[in-house]
């Protein structure tokens, strides 16, 4: 059911609590991404921010992230926002690409 933002959308809705949000994992959602991104924004209370540098395990996507943060600022997003690092690169030098690549998809300098 949570291969789709409908089925996403579908639990949210049924279960109707303020206890409940939507993890939106930007790089889970099959097919185009941004409209789905615009979908559940509203509901997030974390987003995974998803980066493949050397490559993916499973897969690799390329993200435009400035597009998915201005998503999340028109959606009023306010919460969490954690890095995923998902590439084949080493860590040591992925993850500060990553970060370099959130701050620059949000505004922000190092």
């Amino acid at each position: 059911m949570t291969a789709s933002v409908e089925g996403v959308l579908r639990i949210y809705e049924a279960i109707n609590s303020p206890w409940l949000g939507v993890t939106l994992d930007v790089g889970n959602l099959i097919g185009d991404p941004y409209p789905q991104i615009e979908r559940l924004a509203p509901y997030a209370v974390v987003v995974h921010f998803k980066t493949y540098f050397g490559g993916g395990v499973w897969y690799t996507l390329d993200l435009d992230h400035s597009k998915i943060a201005r998503i999340l600022r028109k959606a009023n997003y306010t919460g969490y926002v954690n890095l995923e690092m998902e590439g084949r690169e080493d860590p040591a030098t992925a993850v500060p690409k990553s970060l370099e690549a959130l701050r620059k998809a949000f505004g922000q300098s190092s």
